[in-house]
């Protein structure tokens, strides 16, 4: 009976217990971290959504495709970079492609995307940058490299009859610096760039 009496009693106390801190961290701790966000840091707190025209066009953490219906690449915007989530840019399917650099399908897909990007650009296939080439780890990178940015200003400039140094001036002044000083490399937001290049042509 005692040991019957001491089981429950011990239930009782894990089941008080686990209620408590269900309450305290499940519930009370994300209120309180919700509304610290929602007051110091509102637009990051809420998805960084970019906006053009009054409505949300995506936002700036998470990499998109800027393609036609037919999933054809638009002349008139800077391309991001390969994306191997889901059918492209799936943020429920974040991931990258795992092959290893002699996998037969990567290399295939590398050239692939070297001979499509050259003709695209009209440059030379040994000039185009490894990040045009390779999605990213999440596959979801919103960023491009610099140099893959500038080498697609001909091609925008071009579309959009716009002034080809105008265009340039857009991208380096859209290059963010190494967060620290010294963390990662030099990137440019492709959403960014796309709204400022829209705005520059009014």
């Amino acid at each position: 009976m005692s040991t019957t009496r001491s089981t429950l009693r011990q239930a009782g106390v894990a089941l008080r217990a686990m209620l408590v801190f269900t309450v305290v961290l499940g519930i009370g701790y994300t209120l309180l971290i919700t509304g610290i966000g929602q007051l110091l840091l509102p637009w990051q707190a809420n998805g960084s959504q970019a906006t053009a025209d009054g409505r949300t066009v995506g936002s700036t953490l998470i990499g998109q495709s800027f393609t036609d219906g037919d999933g054809a690449p638009l002349t008139t915007y800077f391309q991001s970079r390969p994306s191997a989530a889901g059918a492209g840019y799936d943020g429920g399917a974040s991931s990258g492609s795992n092959y290893g650099p002699e996998n037969a399908d990567l290399v295939a897909a590398i050239e692939n995307r070297r001979a499509s990007i050259a003709e695209f650009e009209n440059v030379e296939p040994a000039g185009i940058p490894a990040d045009a080439l390779t999605a990213s780890g999440s596959g979801l990178d919103p960023h491009v490299s610099p140099a893959y940015a500038l080498l697609q200003v001909d091609r925008v400039a071009d579309s959009r009859g716009l002034d080809a140094q105008a265009v340039r001036d857009l991208v380096e002044s859209r290059i963010q610096a190494r967060d620290l000083g010294f963390l990662g490399e030099p990137r440019v937001n492709v959403l960014e760039l796309n709204l400022a290049l829209d705005a520059l042509q009014g």
